[in-house]
């Protein structure tokens, strides 16, 4: 038997409208019910959660008093842009506490509801025959739905990141990881700048594994990545070519941009650059050295704002290779690069109210020897010791 209910899926969540129900007043309403949904790219899996959510009057019983057996709060919630939740419900299966399928739990929900308005109208039901309504995949980012932002509620906050374009110059081993970050929010343009092939020294501190016939291939770096990214993602744009004077114009729409080269000629125009367009920018670097059989070395990361460039222009290197130290020797570890990254991102994500940001910091400097990471907020080099 096809049961035909009203199907929306919106930013992560199932909605099934038309749903009957009994208000206070004895009335017979129709409300929506929402819940999270957990996928395997297109499929879905048995829901890790019996909790669901209710746009709608609180559902009550036919003689008008609350279900509150099912009740776990009600309050105007924003679950993602443009979806409003009026109640959250709590009702577990019966003999065990889990839903086998959507369906399941769908139905289960829906019983609930319907039986009520049904003692009222014996002929009102939630299955319309209307059509499953999806989002269009063009018309979007990912190529399937970012269920990690709906389970953890925070599709409204995600959605900050939402920015048209950010570029990420040079996808070595930084930029490698930095776009692996960044190509999990919803930034609707990715541009990648970088006019290397990728060999087997990338593959060692690149996210990901390469295999023998993609080194064999010699393939851009640009190209390896978007490869790599647009299984998941739209708006990868790769550029095969270092950024210099006759293409540093592709930088002006951007409304971000991520500098990880340490060649100093070409930094100095990039950042110039940005800084005349009132773009911000995070340059991000490494200084490893060799002492006594171990390696040791100072990570950093500096944010440079419209309103706020000062301490940048006191902590960028224009000298090659992140000044006097070996790192234009190739002495780049993938755990040290992931880590810049790390940073680098959270710091983006600070500056669009993705993160809170109590500390204001521009600069961030990680010392692997001690364990330390100290931040400067100012050009008289107020800083904090986050671990003295």
């Amino acid at each position: 038997m096809v049961e035909s209910f009203n199907l929306e899926i919106r930013s992560g969540f199932l909605l099934v409208t038309g749903i009957p129900y009994v208000n206070s007043a004895r009335q017979i309403k129709f409300g929506t019910l929402v819940s999270s949904l957990d996928l395997a790219g297109d499929l879905t899996v048995a829901p890790k959660t019996h909790v669901a959510y209710f746009i709608g009057e609180y559902p009550c019983r036919a003689d008008g008093t609350p279900i509150e057996q099912i009740r776990n709060q009600s309050a105007r919630q924003q679950l993602a842009p443009g979806l409003e939740i009026d109640h959250t419900f709590s009702a577990k299966p019966k003999p065990k506490d889990a839903y086998d399928d959507y369906y399941h739990k769908i139905t289960t929900y829906v019983a609930i509801f319907a039986a009520q308005a049904k003692q009222i109208d014996p002929d009102v039901k939630a299955q319309t025959g209307l059509p499953i309504a999806v989002q269009d995949a063009e018309a979007h980012v990912f190529k399937y739905i970012d269920t990690a932002s709906s389970r953890a509620e925070i599709d409204v906050i995600t959605a900050k990141l939402a920015l048209q374009k950010v570029a990420i110059i040079g996808v070595g081993g930084t930029g490698g990881y930095l776009l692996d970050l960044v190509a999990k929010t919803p930034v609707r343009e990715i541009h990648i700048f970088d006019g290397d092939t990728f060999l087997s020294h990338n593959a060692f501190r690149a996210p990901g594994a390469a295999s023998l016939e993609e080194l064999r291939a010699q393939p851009f770096k640009v190209d390896y990545f978007k490869a790599i990214y647009s299984k998941m993602r739209h708006g990868v744009i790769e550029h095969k070519a270092h950024v210099e004077e006759a293409n540093v114009h592709l930088l002006r729409d951007m409304q971000f941009v991520f500098i990880c080269v340490d060649k100093g000629p070409a930094k100095k125009l990039i950042v110039e650059r940005l800084q005349e367009w009132k773009i911000p920018f995070i340059d991000v670097g490494m200084g490893v050295y060799r002492a006594d059989g171990f390696l040791g070395g100072v990570v950093r990361t500096t944010a440079s704002l419209p309103d706020r460039r000062d301490v940048a222009r006191g902590k960028i290197s224009f000298v090659e290779g992140e000044g006097n130290n070996e790192y234009a020797l190739n002495i780049q570890i993938a755990d040290l690069n992931a880590l810049n990254a790390a940073l680098a991102v959270i710091r983006w994500k600070k500056h669009f109210g993705f993160y809170l940001d109590c500390a204001g910091e521009l600069n961030s400097s990680y010392m692997v020897e001690l364990n330390q990471l100290t931040n400067i907020k100012s050009l008289d080099g107020t800083a904090s010791n986050d671990n003295p």
